[in-house]
């Protein structure tokens, strides 16, 4: 895996643009502002760092079975075409779990650039054997820890065809530990360990969810991490999820568009008794199985679980995501209001005082 990597690396140094950096002897794009810095790895497009400048903690880690290359392609990556495991048929024919975005080299396209407010690049990735084309427009704040990802999809297959698209951030230690603090707008849920055809029976809504028919509160992940995949619908305009740890510090949050990706899915880790990994994912699927499956269930709580792209088809799926520092006492996120230039955290059981702030401009323009 190692001297693949190194292959890789080395051919794309020689043949991509000065736009790119090695970091970690990996091809990146690096956007770097006043406040804060963002890393995208091009060995599978995954966002793999989002740090204050002059902090080293970075929330967005995964450290698979504690493979360094491994932990850099997997933070913050994209599930396209598919969100889980492929049909039996598609595994024999080399189609990998969560689609091949993360798979295969990405191409830098333009950037980093700064143009006005912001730090900007492009970059695109040709998916072979969904048909699929990505381009991802990427804007770092230059004076906020803040950045906007617009990802255009399109379909090069000359027949329609159904795909999903899922936004997969995932935190990890040191941010992550038993004090981090989850929240979100999230709803209805259902456990994705509940038998078919019906997995939404029983129901829950966040933060909870059932083992063996007892509560659990997902905001915390100590040392049992089931159920560990749980997925919830939002219902309003927005959706958003947050992870807090106080005793660092640190707070990371998402915003994104509902008509755009109307499920968000939890995901938790634990390994050897610590907790290892959070997935705060959101997308357009809330079903965790394949596409024959999706087909034949259809909906979940009345929500699409696939979408559908016509032959050269595009569509675009903006989101953000954001930093801001914490006292060591915060208590969480009870509320997020977002005006449409204006971003504020309301703090659980605290007055306006205590309400995290940020001029955001327009994060979703038409």
């Amino acid at each position: 895996m190692h001297k693949l990597l190194l292959a890789l690396a080395l051919l794309f140094a020689a043949s991509q643009s000065s736009g790119q950096t090695l970091v970690n002897g990996r091809p990146s794009v690096v956007l770097e502002g006043e406040a804060a810095r963002v890393a995208i790895d091009l060995l599978g497009g995954s966002i793999v760092g989002f740090q204050f400048r002059g902090q080293g903690l970075n929330p967005l880690v995964w450290n698979n079975e504690g493979d360094p290359s491994e932990a850099r392609s997997m933070s913050h990556f994209v599930c396209l075409d598919r969100w889980g495991r492929p049909s039996d048929a598609e595994l024999r024919n080399g189609m990998p779990f969560h689609g091949e975005a993360t798979k295969v080299p990405w191409k830098s396209l333009s950037g980093p650039e700064q143009k006005g407010g912001q730090i900007q690049a492009e970059m695109e990735v040709a998916l072979p054997m969904a048909g699929l084309h990505l381009k991802r427009q990427i804007k770092l704040s230059a004076d906020k820890a803040l950045f906007t990802v617009t990802e255009v999809v399109t379909n090069r297959n000359k027949l329609g065809r159904v795909y999903n698209i899922v936004q997969h951030p995932t935190i990890g230690p040191p941010f992550l530990d038993e004090t981090t603090l989850v929240d979100s707008n999230a709803r209805k849920g259902f456990m994705q360990s509940s038998p078919l055809p019906n997995p939404e029976e029983p129901a829950v809504a966040w933060p909870q969810a059932l083992k063996d028919g007892q509560p659990v509160n997902l905001r915390r992940l100590g040392d049992d991490p089931d159920p560990n995949v749980v997925s919830y619908t939002i219902d309003q305009d927005y959706g958003w999820a947050t992870a807090a740890t106080p005793a660092k510090g640190l707070l990371i949050g998402y915003i994104w568009k509902t008509e755009e990706y109307p499920w968000l899915n939890m995901w938790r880790h634990v390994e050897k008794g610590k907790p290892l990994a959070r997935g705060l994912e959101f997308g357009t699927t809330g079903l965790h199985q394949p596409f024959p499956v999706l087909i034949k269930k259809g909906r979940i709580f009345g929500r699409p679980i696939l979408a559908h792209l016509d032959a050269d088809e595009s569509v675009a799926k903006p989101y953000a995501a954001f930093l801001f520092k914490i006292p060591s006492d915060y208590r969480g996120v009870a509320s997020l209001s977002y005006t449409g230039s204006h971003l504020t955290l309301h703090e659980r059981g605290a007055g306006p005082e205590r309400n995290l702030e940020m001029q955001t401009g327009e994060l979703f323009p038409e």
